[in-house]
């Protein structure tokens, strides 16, 4: 353990030490011991002297810009002020820096439709969002800030269509698993020059791991990272800091800013395989808390979300639903937060008593009720549910009672019952999920009993490759005979990096499985890897 993570360790224990003293482990509780750990005000927008922003002598918009959460009529635009983004503290003071926006209908803004000014402020680490309300419904519109003599790259984001609107197609694009230290994000420059209306990040946006001064496995020989990467985000700096190397991709930040983004996390944004407050190396829940809280604020802080989404100490409520006018519904899942503890482990188990507990929730009881509640209400002809891990059975040898992902669906079979039970007392006849997770590419279809490859399919599901985790990989990875063979409702298995592509329509949606040959390497081509239809109302993928 190096010094710097000595400090960080010691900084977490008194902070739950100073809060476990109190008997407070609360969310309350724990923002005020975040708040201990980091010198960072627990009420946020604390009372900091203005900044002149013409005294800004770099470019502040160095991480690019973003939108988000597109609404009827409403956007949601992203940017974060960082002259210096691997500096503590951005290269900015800890003062306010007042920030111009503006929305057009043009990239040149000849036709601008709103402006106005936001305030970044240092408890946030100088990021800004910005709700632009009153637009026209399902329209492209362009966007930019502007601070002191600097002004940012222009961004294209949409706005949703009206909700009662008969749509008539959709492409969405589902990404997921960013490592940075294994390789380039080529398939985001990709994807920023590919014609989809919104982008579905289902997790892992980074990871908490160390990055050498090369860069792993970009084998960097042009510039040399500073060393403060090079060990595991603990705290809310380490956190900030991560964000700004990866923001700092050049491909990533070209995605963001062509295409609106809709976010969920997974495990590594905070720390690998946690479940709710429990993290993988038994520390006590309170201290782990800490670094959740952490996590969470980073997160928020970095990413286009809406103002519903700011957390309070360790908690932020991720799962919420978007619509595309009565095309399409969208439950974003939160599947970390709100988690029974994995069973037997984390890894790879067999079945048993623990993990068939029906009283095991992968949820939450809360999530699973407001899902199941949106699906009685919807009046979308598909209904789609961007979440994290692998949904279907996924058996991962071919015994007679085979060894599954505990920290999966798999792992948690009464609460996966418990939702495909909810969607058919909806009658929801177009079940799609969108997953991340397990940097490979699967194609499933859902199955209402998957212990009999005969039994009804009542939805499909979609996963997306990696963007870089795992590095290279392959077209056919070792396991691939036998997942295949293991499990009759898998249609499609690659272990290229890269994304999906899902294109809705009135009658039909299509799947793009999208990859490139490398990611350790720059500028790879993409290609089509296979495509996939399933008929409106006639659940079951057919290569395209």
């Amino acid at each position: 353990m190096t010094s710097a993570d000595q400090q960080d360790t010691t900084e977490l224990r008194a902070a739950a030490s100073h809060l476990a003293r109190r008997r407070f482990l609360t969310v309350t509780g724990a923002a005020a011991a975040l708040a201990f750990a980091t010198n960072l005000p627990t009420a946020g927008v604390a009372s900091a002297a203005e900044l002149d922003a013409r005294k800004i002598t770099a470019n502040p918009f160095t991480l690019g810009v973003a939108s988000g959460d597109p609404q009827p009529g409403s956007v949601l635009l992203w940017t974060r002020l960082a002259p210096s983004p691997y500096e503590p503290g951005n290269g900015l003071p800890a003062q306010r820096v007042l920030v111009q926006w503006e929305v057009a209908r043009d990239a040149r803004f000849r036709h601008v439709v709103r402006r106005g000014s936001v305030t970044a402020h240092p408890e946030f680490n100088h990021s800004v969002r910005v709700a632009v309300d009153y637009l026209n419904t399902g329209r492209t519109y362009y966007f930019r800030f502007k601070t002191g003599k600097w002004i940012s790259e222009t961004g294209r984001t949409r706005t949703a269509p009206s909700a009662n609107s008969r749509v008539s197609s959709l492409k969405l694009a589902a990404v997921s698993c960013q490592a940075y230290h294994d390789g380039y994000f080529t398939a985001y420059k990709h994807l920023a020059q590919d014609d989809v209306d919104v982008v579905f990040h289902l997790g892992d946006y980074l990871y908490e791991y160390a990055v050498n001064s090369v860069g792993g496995a970009r084998n960097y020989t042009d510039r040399t990272l500073p060393a403060l990467y090079n060990r595991e985000t603990q705290t809310l700096e380490d956190y900030r800091l991560r964000y700004a190397l990866y923001k700092s991709d050049p491909d990533l930040r070209a995605a963001h800013a062509m295409h609106p983004f809709v976010v969920t996390w997974d495990d590594h944004e905070a720390e690998n395989n946690y479940a709710g407050d429990l993290d993988e190396n038994g520390n006590p829940p309170a201290e782990f808390l800490i670094r959740r809280a952490a996590a969470y604020r980073a997160y928020w802080e970095n990413l286009p979300l809406r103002s519903p989404q700011q957390p309070t100490g360790p908690d932020l409520q991720l799962y919420r639903r978007l619509k595309w006018g009565r095309l399409a519904q969208f439950d974003v899942l939160d599947t970390r937060q709100y988690r029974s503890d994995q069973a037997y482990g984390d890894g790879a188990d067999i079945p048993g008593p623990e993990s068939k507990d029906p009283k095991r929730t992968l949820t939450g009881a809360t999530q699973e009720r407001w899902l199941i509640d949106g699906w009685r209400r919807s009046r979308a002809l598909w209904n789609v549910v961007p979440q994290q891990v692998n949904f279907s059975q996924r058996k991962l040898d071919l015994n007679p009672v085979a060894k599954v992902s505990m920290d999966a669906w798999d792992g948690y079979p009464a609460s996966r019952d418990r939702v495909l039970a909810g969607a058919a007392s909806a009658g929801i006849e177009n079940l799609m999920v969108l997953t991340g997770d397990v940097h490979v590419g699967y194609a499933y279809d859902i199955k209402k009993d998957f212990d009999d490859p005969a039994s009804k399919t009542v939805g499909t599901e979609i996963v997306a490759t990696s963007i870089a985790s795992g590095k290279d990989g392959a077209e056919k990875p070792a396991t691939w005979e036998t997942y295949t063979k293991a499990n009759p409702h898998m249609k499609f298995y690659n272990g290229r990096r890269g994304y999906v592509t899902v294109a809705l329509g009135r009658d039909s949606a299509r799947a793009d499985f999208k990859t490139v040959s490398a990611v350790t390497t720059p500028g790879a081509p993409i290609t089509t890897a296979a495509s996939f239809e399933t008929e409106a109302g006639d659940p079951g993928l057919k290569p395209a």
